[in-house]
């Protein structure tokens, strides 16, 4: 049976990089990280943010209510986070590499790590989108249709997987997670016949890492772990 892990705490989005790199912010903004300290699981950090994304490799990105956009630089004064020029309400990261936001028009756009144009936008419309290490994309759009990224391939760039999700994260090509309108649950699974798989639960965001880590909200706030499969 599936198990998740209640940790204390409360939070409205959590972004999953791997098992080290687990961050979160809450109903006022406040920005978290996890800390894997029973006594004190969550370390409040300096800013405030409205969506989060953390990646493989320790990179962490956020927007604020104000779909302004910033990466986080560390403990370097002060000033932790560094503005980045653009405008989104949902953000991704795989890694340093893979950046992918959204905007409040479902326009997509792909981090190009370069100043004078630092986003390119990518072609279709979503609501949501997970971006992992391994350079894997997907989406949810406003109907809650689902899509996987798969390239420069023409005109139709993203390949519509049959379901319906309204939050979706990736951690990697075997690791891609969503929840639908219900709260439900479900694991992608690869199978071309039954593509997805439900998981027992019930959340509102979700967040999968590169390592096989599992996270996700509820819609009181509560954070979870998945423990995976267990018996009983």
């Amino acid at each position: 049976m599936a198990r998740w892990e209640k940790i204390a705490g409360g939070l409205t989005a959590i972004a999953a990089g791997s098992r080290t790199n687990v961050w979160g912010v809450n109903a006022n903004d406040n920005i978290y990280k996890y800390t894997n300290e029973d006594a004190q699981p969550w370390v409040q950090i300096e800013g405030g943010l409205r969506d989060i994304g953390a990646g493989a490799d320790g990179t962490v990105w956020g927007v604020n209510a104000n779909a302004q956009i910033y990466r986080y630089v560390g403990d370097r004064g002060i000033n932790r986070w560094a503005n980045v020029a653009g405008g989104l309400v949902r953000i991704s990261v795989g890694s340093r590499t893979n950046v992918w936001g959204v905007n409040a028009s479902g326009n997509i756009y792909k981090y190009t790590n370069e100043d004078a144009q630092p986003w390119v936008q990518i072609e279709g419309g979503l609501t949501d989108i997970g971006a992992a290490a391994d350079g894997t994309v997907w989406g949810v759009n406003s109907n809650a249709q689902i899509f996987r990224y798969v390239g420069d391939q023409g005109a139709n760039r993203w390949v519509n997987i049959p379901g319906g999700l309204v939050r979706i994260d990736a951690g990697s090509r075997t690791n891609v997670w969503g929840v639908n309108a219900s709260g439900n649950i479900y694991k992608y699974t690869n199978d071309d016949e039954n593509p997805w798989v439900q998981i027992p639960g019930s959340l509102v965001d979700i967040a999968a890492g590169a390592d096989g880590t599992v996270w996700g909200v509820n819609a009181k706030g509560e954070i979870y772990r998945y423990a995976g499969d267990q018996p009983g």
